[in-house]
């Protein structure tokens, strides 16, 4: 699970670069649909990370507002079910 959510974050921040420099660069982006789909499966914390470190995705709702959201819930989550001793 560790493994998981390590990889799962740095792609997902990576992504977020990798988006901004295309944008800057005029060239073709990755779905906003992606980038909410990877913070969704356990992403968020890199999602957050990669919107403020490369300055991208800031000023639209659905990101500084969802990608928070889903961080709150995957933080619980996680208390939760290494409370429960599920992982």
């Amino acid at each position: 699970m560790i493994y998981y959510l390590a990889v799962i974050n740095i792609v997902t921040c990576l992504l977020f670069g990798l988006d901004k420099r295309r944008a800057v660069r005029g060239q073709w982006r990755i779905r906003e649909r992606t980038l909410l789909l990877l913070a969704a499966a356990g992403g968020a914390a890199g999602g957050w990370a990669g919107m403020y470190l490369f300055r991208h995705k800031t000023k639209k709702a659905r990101f500084f507002v969802g990608i928070p959201l889903m961080l709150a819930v995957q933080i619980f989550l996680l208390f939760f079910l290494r409370k429960q001793g599920i992982c």
